[in-house]
C-alpha cells in the first residue's frame, strides 16, 4: 500500500462522539493507524463509538470535554506536555446549528453560545496546541466550516456569522503558516448529520431536503480525500458550489432564490422564518 502523509499520525479532532467529526476520525483510525484524541461532549456517544472500533479501540483516546472551555484546553495541553505526547493534527469539527430562525427573533445569548463553540473554540483550540504542533515535521490544522459562509442562508444569522468568521480566520492561517504547517478550510454544503435531526426528525422524508443534501458517509469521504491531498480549500456538495458560483456574479439574486427554495419547501424546520 502507498504511504501517505497520515499514517501513524496523532490527531486531535473535536466534535468527534458524532457525525462529521466521528466519521473523519474513524478514517484516520482504520486507514492509517492514527491515534485519535477524539473530544466530544457526550461520555455516552464516546463510549460506543470506541466499542465500534473493535481492535482498533486501542488507537481512540476519548476526551470529555467543552471545546469552548479555555481552561479545559490548557489542562488538555498540559496533560499531554507532562505525559511527552505529541500530536500532530487538529480537526475542529465541533458546532452547534441553532433552530432556524428570523435574525430580530434570535436571543442574544444564542448569538454568543454560536459564536462560541463554532468561532472562538476553534482559535482556542489551535493557540493551545500549536505548541506542540509545530514540533511535528508535518503539522496540520483543518476547520470545518460551512456553506453558509459562501451565501448566507435566511433563517441562520448566528451560523453563517459565526462560519463566516472562521473562514475569514482560517484563509488568513493558510497563507501565514504557508511552508510551516498545513492549514484547510472546508466548506460542506449541507450534509444529512445529527445537526439536523435534532431539529427536525422528519427531514430525512422531505424530498426536497433530500435532493439538495448529501448523506454524512458521503460528505466524510470527500473531507477525508480533501484531507489526504493535502486541499486547502474545500467546497462540498452540489449545493456549496452552486452557492459559491451564483453569490459571486449575482449576490442578491442568490440570497432570494435560496429563501425561495426553503420557502418552497414546506418543512417545519423553517418554519419559523416565514411565519
Amino acid at each position: 500500500m502507498k504511504k501517505c502523509w497520515l499514517d501513524k499520525k496523532a490527531f486531535v479532532v473535536t466534535g468527534a462522539s458524532s457525525g462529521l467529526g466521528k466519521g473523519i476520525a474513524e478514517k484516520l483510525i482504520k486507514i492509517h493507524g492514527c491515534t485519535v484524541y477524539a473530544i466530544g461532549r457526550s461520555e455516552e456517544k464516546l463510549r460506543a463509538f470506541s466499542e465500534q472500533l473493535g481492535d482498533s479501540a486501542s488507537l481512540f483516546i476519548p476526551v470529555k470535554m467543552d471545546v469552548s472551555d479555555s481552561a479545559a484546553w490548557e489542562a488538555f495541553t498540559n496533560e499531554l506536555k507532562t505525559s511527552g505526547k505529541s500530536v500532530d493534527g487538529l480537526i475542529n469539527c465541533a458546532g452547534i446549528f441553532p433552530p432556524f430562525n428570523r435574525t430580530l427573533n434570535v436571543p442574544e445569548d444564542t448569538f454568543r453560545q454560536v459564536m462560541e463553540v463554532d468561532y472562538f473554540a476553534c482559535i482556542k483550540a489551535i493557540n493551545a496546541l500549536y505548541p506542540i504542533l509545530s514540533a511535528s515535521p508535518c503539522p496540520a490544522i483543518i476547520n470545518v466550516g460551512s456553506a453558509s459562509s459562501l451565501a448566507t442562508i435566511v433563517g441562520t444569522s448566528a451560523y453563517s456569522a459565526a462560519k463566516s468568521a472562521i473562514k475569514a480566520y482560517t484563509e488568513a492561517l493558510i497563507y501565514e503558516q504557508k511552508g510551516k504547517a498545513y492549514v484547510a478550510l472546508v466548506m460542506p454544503g449541507f450534509a444529512r448529520t445529527e445537526i439536523f435531526r435534532s431539529q427536525n426528525s422528519t427531514i430525512d422524508s422531505n424530498k426536497l431536503f433530500v435532493m439538495m443534501s448529501m448523506p454524512a458517509e458521503r460528505m466524510v469521504n470527500k473531507i477525508y480525500r480533501g484531507i489526504k491531498r493535502k486541499r486547502t480549500r474545500m467546497v462540498l456538495g452540489a449545493d456549496a458550489k452552486a452557492m459559491c458560483f451564483f453569490y459571486r456574479l449575482f449576490p442578491r439574486l442568490t440570497m432570494a432564490a435560496i429563501k425561495g427554495v426553503l420557502k418552497k419547501s414546506n418543512m417545519k424546520l423553517f418554519e419559523d422564518v416565514f411565519k
